[in-house]
């Protein structure tokens, strides 16, 4: 008596087999891909400029936040001979600001830029998929992430901001866009031309 062989599941294993997770496209790998990218994880420097400044400088935004939170002094000067448009500004770490930027920063000495790492964008969810071939575009949102003091007071944990970036499907499976090579955006794209979620 022959006894039949069912051959479908050794023909389902090899299939599998014959494939890697990174061959679809996924709301789970956009998310661990876009998660992993260099320009979500980078750290947002500020550059705190200290001395003679122009009001092309200040009052810029974040000036006036660090001078309420009173971490900086600012007084009008004139302004020296090259720099325009006037008013100018003498703009001096106070007592408190010093503490505060001492612990953020190796001893650089007397600086007048300093570059403060004060926020690292979050990744909150991937919103949506459209593929097209080997090309797709994953919509994600984000939100900024404060690394101290300085971060807390200029950027806001609750505003959430909406980007969109392009994938490809290369022989090893998708990845992210690297350069503009379609008219989807690269990471650094995405992350730049990001609008807040009202």
């Amino acid at each position: 008596m022959r006894r039949k062989v069912n051959l479908a599941p050794l023909l389902f294993a090899v299939l599998l087999t014959a494939c890697s997770p990174r061959d679809f496209l996924t709301r789970r790998l956009a998310t661990d891909l876009i998660s992993a990218s260099p320009e979500l994880k980078s750290a947002q420097q500020f550059a705190l400029r200290t001395g003679i400044v122009t009001s092309k400088d200040y009052p810029s935004p974040e000036y006036l936040v660090l001078q309420h939170h009173g971490w900086i002094s600012a007084t009008t000067i004139a302004c020296t001979p090259g720099l325009a448009p006037p008013p100018c500004w003498n703009i001096l770490l106070t007592p408190s600001g010093v503490e505060t930027v001492r612990a953020l920063i190796p001893e650089q000495g007397e600086k007048s830029s300093i570059a403060l790492p004060v926020a690292r964008r979050e990744l909150v969810g991937v919103t949506g998929i459209a593929r097209q071939d080997n090309w797709a575009d994953v919509d994600f949102e984000w939100k900024w992430s404060p690394l101290n003091e300085i971060g807390e007071a200029l950027y806001s944990r609750d505003v959430r901001y909406k980007s969109s970036v392009g994938f490809r499907k290369y022989d090893d499976g998708w990845r992210i866009i690297e350069s503009a090579v379609h008219p989807a955006q690269t990471m650094d794209g995405a992350l730049k031309n990001a609008e807040p979620i009202p």
